[in-house]
């Protein structure tokens, strides 16, 4: 037994079982609100997380990721619209609509990373900031099919009857979410320690050396970009679920930025940083909000302390954590986790050294 355990595998299949006990005790205790920030971090997890595949492993520089989880929104919403607007109470309608979103981003991601496997660094942000000004210009130019600036609704997942009538319905978007997410971060690990991921990380260190030893360069920079779309936009589809809508303004030019930030901020070496990066996501609108709330602003101004309030925050963060630990918070936290382990270790007495 203690063999299967110490296999990496079982390991993560148990971590992810925890990790979903969690989930659960936490929806159980939070209230309404912070159910629903609790279900937002698991659809951005989503894209932070695909986002730290690609440029964290693979080093590739992206700039719209915001883009690929506005098509799996607008996925999601036009795919419930061809089936005539039915609520999702059927368990299948909401899994075809998230696998349909899922698939237009890997579709798009294998487009975009067919074409960024010839370019690197400026020239690949260069490429994916025009997508992420085009797509959301798309669906103001053609506002009879995306809805234009209102966008397009979405029909809220209700929860199953089996639950109860009475059940919270944050409640179930948590565990909604959730069930996509952790299964969606339990594959991307397996990928990081697959040959896969070993390929990924050879390419992004030294792409001659890698290609010398056997590794096919351009195939693996699409296949990487082909999972991370696809991971974003299963992101936006699960955001566009939560909040019933898919519009423009919920996936602007600054969703990329943020996007890139964060996960620099949380760490590019693992995917523990796409949690800390989902999470800065979620918590700094949410603490502008309640800073501005502290002070006598008029209405205008302080909409405008609201909405440059987060992105004067992470840039501070940003300058802070490249200064401090430029391996992101994630590295951050395993030096003093180290720490203190090897200080524990140092205090423990020692049965084979001699006694006076």
């Amino acid at each position: 037994m203690n063999m299967l355990l110490r296999t990496s595998p079982l390991r993560r299949v148990l971590l992810t079982a925890l990790a979903a006990l969690l989930v659960l005790i936490a929806s159980q205790v939070l209230d309404p609100f912070r159910n629903f920030q609790f279900a937002t971090i698991a659809a951005y997890l989503c894209a932070t997380a695909g986002l730290t595949v690609l440029t964290g492993l693979n080093g590739q520089l992206s700039l719209g990721h915001g883009a690929l989880m506005a098509s799996g929104a607008y996925s999601v919403a036009l795919i419930q619209d061809a089936f005539g607007g039915r609520r999702l109470a059927a368990g299948w309608i909401l899994v075809v609509t998230l696998l349909g979103a899922l698939a237009v981003g890997v579709a798009a991601g294998a487009v975009i990373g067919l074409a960024a496997a010839r370019l690197q660094g400026p020239h690949l942000a260069g490429l994916t900031l025009g997508v992420a000004v085009i797509v959301p210009s798309l669906a103001t130019t053609f506002d009879a099919l995306f809805g234009g600036e209102q966008g397009l609704p979405v029909q809220a997942a209700q929860p199953p009857l089996a639950l109860g009538a009475t059940f919270p319905y944050e409640r179930w978007q948590v565990w909604l979410a959730w069930t996509i997410t952790l299964p969606t971060i339990l594959l991307l690990t397996n990928l990081v320690h697959s040959r896969l991921g070993r390929d990924m990380r050879a390419v992004r260190d030294h792409e001659v050396a890698a290609s010398l030893s056997g590794i096919d360069v351009a195939r693996t920079r699409v296949v990487t970009f082909t999972v991370s779309a696809g991971c974003a936009a299963l992101g936006g589809a699960l955001l566009a679920v939560l909040t019933q809508v898919a519009s423009p303004g919920s996936y602007p030019l600054t969703l990329s930025v943020f996007l890139l930030m964060a996960v620099v901020i949380g760490g590019l070496d693992s995917l523990t940083g796409a949690i800390w990066g989902a999470l800065l996501l979620v918590a700094l609108p949410d603490l502008a909000q309640s800073v501005t709330g502290l002070f006598s602003f008029p209405p205008g101004e302080a909409q405008r302390w609201e909405g440059n309030l987060p992105t004067a925050a992470f840039g501070l963060m940003l300058i802070t954590v490249m200064a401090v630990a430029p391996t992101g918070v994630s590295g951050l936290q395993r030096r003093v986790v180290r720490a203190a382990a090897d200080r524990w270790r140092a205090r423990r007495p020692n049965p084979g050294a001699e006694t006076p």
